[in-house]
């Protein structure tokens, strides 16, 4: 049997009547770097009506020696998130901790610069859906959820083709905002598992999605 979604852009397409039924105004799509980026986009040309996409990044933290192990993640802006148990495993003293912020941090800025991101100066006001295309744990799309909360929208909506029913559990525990998941199977093992084409995309892919 085939996967639910052939790619990205059938997933945002999937996605796009699921926000028409939140009556959005003007909609500021941000896809989280890099898959969300042409998830946002698909689902913004079928939503019409004004609908903007830009591009948001949220990084991973890890230990400085186990790039596997996720820790939590960070934004631009915003607290840090993250997974406690691992971070009491992990054995590192605050100073390493804060060490990992601030190098996510960075990374995190270095590359909506470099992506030409505009949509902290555009997002005041709006409505802004983050997008994302699977959510496995919740930790990367919470941290850019702060992010995107701090800049003053008009409203934040959560969106995404799949995601784990346990991460939408963690995202419920931090924030009683709208989470839209086209697909949040009980047997949920990857994100990868709903997608025909899930290649991973280049920064070049990303620019080009957005026309830059």
């Amino acid at each position: 049997m085939s996967p639910p979604f052939a790619d990205r852009i059938a997933a945002g397409r999937a996605l796009a009547p699921h926000l028409t039924a939140l009556g959005l105004h003007r909609p500021l799509l941000v896809g989280l770097a890099r898959g969300g980026v042409p998830v946002a986009a698909a689902a913004a040309a079928a939503l019409g009506g004004g609908a903007e996409v830009d591009v948001g990044v949220a990084r991973k933290i890890t230990a400085p020696d186990r790039p596997e192990a996720g820790l939590g993640a960070v934004a631009v802006d915003g607290e840090p998130v993250w997974f406690d148990r691992a971070v009491e495993h992990s054995g590192l003293d605050p100073e390493a901790l804060a060490a990992a912020v601030a190098a996510e941090r960075a990374e995190a800025r270095r590359r909506e610069l470099a992506y030409g991101a505009g949509w902290r100066a555009a997002a005041p006001g709006r409505d802004v859906v983050l997008v994302d295309d699977g959510i496995a744990t919740g930790v990367t799309v919470v941290a850019a959820l702060g992010s995107a909360l701090a800049v003053g929208p008009a409203r934040v909506v959560l969106a995404t083709p799949v995601a784990a029913p346990v991460a939408l559990e963690r995202i419920a525990g931090v924030w009683d905002g709208t989470v839209v998941a086209v697909l949040a199977p009980e047997d949920f093992r990857a994100v990868s598992d709903v997608y025909g084409d899930f290649g991973q995309l280049t920064d070049d892919d990303v620019r080009r999605v957005l026309g830059r």
